[in-house]
Order: structure tokens, then sequence, then C-alpha cells
């Protein structure tokens, strides 16, 4: 197959990042990306609807989920070189950014040790989008003047020791894929001391099923018993999540009135 897009016959790899879910919350130049596209591999929190926007193009899943993988690592490392030299313009889509803890940099290492060339398009990180979404600032004038991004686990399984690093500070913490480590998570800041800090809890963030559960570290693994919210979700800790809370009492008070 040639493709119709790239009219120089190179093969070429670019690396879309395709935001938090939200279809809209893709970039114009993301999109075009993918519009243009013979082959797509796309990851599991990837919105499928974006697929729409490239009918010829070949899709390909690769994504992974808790206990299950559509390919191993190294599988997706060696189809992105074999689609490159067969159909050309392989689009490699992945949610979020694919620089945040999205393995983005490893494959295209892979791919342009093959001397193809390569592209990498950012996307809008969960990290920052979700929050914000969700009406918590990660940072805040006066509340928080930074904010650290933190994958829950190591590659073993084991609680990311980081954390413990980032609960000694004053800024905000946005914890990815911890709704399994929350338990653990939650005792580092009790450890800290930190009872009264604020938690929230978003799942399934940007999309129509979001849920929220917003809280303290004293009382979070009590309201997530009371309303478990599935994954995806991301884990954010802070004085700028009482921000958000004292938000919704205002309005819940303007409601009223």
């Amino acid at each position: 197959m040639i493709s119709k897009f790239n009219t120089n016959n190179t093969p070429k790899v670019t690396l879309v990042g395709a935001g938090p879910g939200d279809l809209e919350l893709i970039t114009v130049k993301g999109l075009n990306a993918i519009k243009k596209a013979d082959v797509i591999l796309y990851d599991a929190l990837v919105n499928e609807e974006l697929l729409e926007y490239a009918p010829i193009a070949e899709k390909i899943f690769v994504g992974k989920r808790k206990g299950f993988k559509a390919y191993s690592q190294q599988e997706i490392n060696l189809l992105l070189v074999k689609y490159a030299f067969s159909h050309k313009n392989v689009v490699r889509l992945k949610g979020g950014d694919s620089y945040v803890f999205g393995r983005g940099f490893e494959e295209l290492q892979y791919v342009e040790s093959f001397g193809v060339q390569t592209e990498v398009i950012p996307g809008i990180s969960s990290s920052i989008a979700v929050p914000a979404l969700a009406g918590i600032p990660v940072t805040h004038r006066g509340t928080s003047t930074s904010f650290t991004v933190i994958s829950a686990s190591l590659s073993s399984g084991e609680l990311n020791p980081d954390i413990k690093f980032a609960a000694q500070t004053s800024g905000t913490v946005v914890i990815l894929m911890g709704l399994t480590k929350l338990e653990e998570i939650v005792s580092i800041y009790k450890r800290a001391g930190k009872f009264e800090t604020g938690i929230a809890i978003i799942s399934n963030g940007s999309l129509q099923n979001e849920e929220i559960i917003r809280g303290s570290v004293s009382n979070i693994l009590f309201k997530y018993e009371e309303n478990p919210v599935p994954a995806p979700a991301i884990i954010v800790v802070g004085e700028v999540v009482n921000l958000s809370v004292l938000k919704e009492k205002v309005s819940l008070l303007e409601n009223q009135y």
C-alpha cells in the first residue's frame, strides 16, 4: 500500500497525544495527523470516536487494561516499524500527552533506530486538564506555587517512593493510575500529619460519565467506600482541592436564593 498523503513515500511515524478523553480536547494538529494516517495504532484510553476521522486507515488496538495487554511493548515497537515501511504514514495515538507516563519517547527511540522519520504532536495532559475541568487549579496564588505529577506504581507494581517525598511539600500532587494504591497513599499523608489536606478522586475525567469524590486525607477512604468509582481515575492532593470544595458550597448557597 502506498500512502496517498505521504507523497514522497518516506516511512514516517507520528506520535499524537489524544488528550484526556473528551473528543474535542485534541489539538488541531493532532486531528489533522489522524485524518492523513494510513495506519493508526491506538491505546485503551483514546476516545475511539477520533478514529472516525480516518475512515480509510487501518486501525489496530494495542492498548492495555489491568490484567490485559493486546500486545507487549516490544510487539508494539515492532508493529510501528513494520507498518511504517509497508504503509508509510503511521500514527501512534496515545491518551493524554504521550510523554507523560506514555512511553512515547521510548517508542520513538526504537522507531528512529531503523532510520524511520518521526514527529511528535503533544496532547493535553490529563494531569492538568482533568483537575481543571473539575474546578481544581493545580496552582493558585497564595495556596500552591508548584505541582508534581507522579505515577502511583513502579514497573514492579510497588508504590512509587516519590509519593513519600511529595507528601512533605506544600505543593499540589497529582497521582496517576493510583486508585488501587489509595489506602497506601492516604497512609503516607497521615504519617506526614496532613489529615486535613484536601484530596479529590476524579474518575473518567472530561467525559460524560465523570465522577468526582472530594474530601480530606482524614475522610477520603470512607467517602470512596461509600461511593467507589471506576478506573481510570486520578488523585489530586493539596490545598487547591479545598478551593473547589468552597466554590461548590458557594454555588449551592446561591442556588437556594
